[in-house]
C-alpha cells in the first residue's frame, strides 16, 4: 500500500520569518497521520524547518541540488549539506529548472544518482508543454524524461526512494488543471514505464505524484485515482490552513 505523498513546494516565496510564522500556524490545525506531508523550501528557511520539524510526522525537502560533495561552484548547494541539515526530499528536474535554468536530462541523472548515493529521496519531476501535448507526443516526451534521468540506476537503489511527480507544464500556476482522468491516464503510463524498465515490482511501490494548480477544491478528486499517490502543489501551499486542507483531504 503507498501512502499518499502531499508536498507543497514553495519555490522562490517565504523569507526564513514567514516560514517561522507558517509553521506556527500549523501547529494548530490538523495534520492526517494517513497522508506523509511534506513542506519543501527555499534554501534560506530549511535549518528551520528540519529544527521545528524534527519530532513531527512532517518531512521536509529541498528545491534543488548540485551533484558534487563540494567544490568551486558559486550559488550551489551539495548533498552534504542537504544531509547535514537533515533534509528528507530533494526536486530534481523541476519544469522551471529545465526550462528557465536550461538543466538537461545528463545533468539531472547526475543529480538523481548524488541523491540516491546521499540516501536523499528525490522527487523526479517530468512533464509535457501545451505543443507537446496538442500534438500528442505528451507521452514519448515524458517516457524519454524518464529514461534519461534513471540511465544507469538500478532498482535496488531506487526501491523505498524514488518519487516521481508527473507535472505537465501547461498546468503549472496558470489556473488550468489537467483534468483528474488524464492525469490518471499518464501517471498509469508512467507506473508501466517503470514495469517495462524495471520490474512490476518496483512500479508498485513507486509513488507518482500529480502536480499542476493543484487546490484544496480539487485535490480530492484528483487523489481518488488509482494511479495517482500524491500531490505536488506550488501555490496552495504558502498558507497553513490551505495546506492542512490538501494534507486532510476526503476526511
Amino acid at each position: 500500500m503507498r501512502k499518499p505523498l502531499i508536498a507543497g513546494n514553495w519555490k522562490m516565496n517565504m523569507t526564513d520569518g514567514e516560514t517561522k510564522h507558517f509553521l506556527n500556524d500549523l501547529k494548530n490545525l490538523r495534520v492526517s497521520d494517513n497522508v506523509e506531508a511534506c513542506i519543501i523550501s527555499p534554501f534560506t528557511s530549511l535549518k528551520t524547518l528540519t529544527e521545528e520539524l524534527k519530532h513531527t510526522n512532517i518531512s521536509t525537502g529541498a528545491q534543488n541540488m548540485y551533484f558534487e560533495d563540494s567544490g568551486a561552484f558559486t550559488g550551489e548547494i551539495s548533498p552534504n549539506m542537504l544531509k547535514d541539515l537533515g533534509v528528507d526530499y530533494v526536486i530534481i528536474g523541476h519544469s522551471e529548472r529545465r526550462t528557465i535554468f536550461k538543466e538537461d536530462d545528463e545533468l539531472l541523472n547526475k543529480k538523481i544518482i548524488s541523491a540516491l548515493t546521499h540516501k536523499l529521496k528525490p522527487i523526479l519531476c517530468c512533464g509535457e508543454n501545451l505543443e507537446q501535448r496538442e500534438s500528442n507526443n505528451h507521452e514519448k516526451i515524458v517516457e524519454s524524461q524518464i529514461r534519461s534521468d534513471l540511465k544507469g540506476i538500478s532498482e535496488k537503489e531506487l526501491k523505498s526512494k524514488l518519487v516521481i511527480a508527473y507535472e505537465p507544464i501547461w498546468a503549472i500556476g496558470t489556473g488550468k488543471t489537467a483534468s483528474s482522468d488524464d492525469a490518471q491516464s499518464m501517471c498509469k503510463f508512467i507506473r508501466n514505464l517503470l514495469t517495462e524498465m524495471y520490474s512490476k515490482d518496483l512500479a508498485d511501490s513507486v509513488r507518482i505524484q500529480y502536480g499542476g494548480s493543484v487546490k484544496p477544491e480539487n485535490v480530492t478528486d484528483i487523489m481518488s485515482k488509482e494511479d495517482i499517490d500524491g500531490a505536488l502543489v506550488g501555490g496552495a501551499s504558502l498558507e497553513a490552513e490551505s495546506f492542512s486542507k490538501l494534507i486532510n483531504y476526503g476526511e
